[in-house]
């Protein structure tokens, strides 16, 4: 078997979620730097145009009903692409070790001597939601904040019933086609159907939509305005902080309610001091 080169390194780069400017500064130095970058289907298009034209691209989005490179092929590639030699970058949506399998990878290649080199990225809960005016946590709302995934190789294991019971947020990613499921699990296990629940389609991209309704009208929303991958799951009080912030933003353009007015509505939304 040929040997890895001692001047082969990977670096796996979380490349955030979306918005190039999102990038870390190491980040954007070790693209600038590849010789060879391995990238996936939830690189942005801004971002991949960042790629410098000397380097040698190989795409291995994984799309869902679309023939795609499985954990196993992408291994396989970064081992060969470490055994050709040169600086690869193996680039990443979100942050490589948050539900992007950039654990398995690391070592897969350590196992086989390769040098791995992890460059965190911004997680597409904390990227989309920060730009739909949702925070994660929020006094008085959420004291927490529990990510999780409604993708599995194959039945979705989820303990709905602590889920419900946590009185947090909940952010879901990877779960636009499971939104039925996701909303019924909850509700029968105890949360609020009321709940308030957004969808962030294409976040921190010039096209993201945010879409807010409650729990119990999840799948409705989806169905609506056809909301399509890739879109984030948020549920809980939080989402109530971007309803004020639409509010107060349509009231700036339009000053006409009284005090009393104001307080009525500050309270609908549950969110006075």
């Amino acid at each position: 078997m040929k040997g890895i080169s001692h001047q082969s390194n990977v670096t796996l780069i979380g490349a955030g979620p979306g918005d190039p400017d999102l990038l870390t500064i190491k980040a954007m130095k070790a693209i600038q730097a590849a010789d060879t970058i391995i990238f996936d289907n939830l690189v942005s298009e801004p971002i991949r145009a960042l790629f410098p034209s000397t380097a040698t691209l190989i795409f291995v989005g994984k799309q869902k009903g679309c023939h795609s490179a499985s954990q196993d092929d992408i291994n396989q590639i970064l081992l060969e692409q470490a055994k050709i030699g040169g600086r690869i970058c193996r680039v990443k949506g979100g942050d490589s070790f948050v539900f992007g399998r950039g654990g398995e990878e690391m070592l897969w290649l350590s196992q086989h001597g390769v040098d791995v080199e992890v460059i965190p990225g911004i997680t597409a809960a904390s990227g989309c939601t920060t730009y739909s005016q949702i925070p994660l946590t929020h006094r008085g709302l959420a004291q927490g904040c529990t990510f999780i995934t409604a993708h599995a190789e194959r039945d979705l294991e989820v303990h709905w019933d602590a889920l419900a019971k946590l009185n947090q947020t909940l952010v879901i990613y990877m779960g636009l086609t499971k939104t039925q499921l996701i909303s019924a699990s909850l509700i029968e296990a105890g949360m609020d159907s009321n709940t308030p629940v957004a969808l962030i389609e294409k976040g921190c991209c010039p096209d993201q939509r945010t879409l807010i309704g409650t729990l119990d009208e999840l799948d409705t929303l989806k169905q609506r305005h056809s909301v399509q991958s890739p879109a984030l799951i948020v549920i809980g009080q939080v989402v109530t902080v971007a309803e004020k912030m639409q509010w107060l933003a349509q009231r700036s353009m339009s000053p006409v309610l009284d005090e009393p007015a104001v307080e009525t509505e500050l309270r609908r939304l549950k969110l006075t001091a």
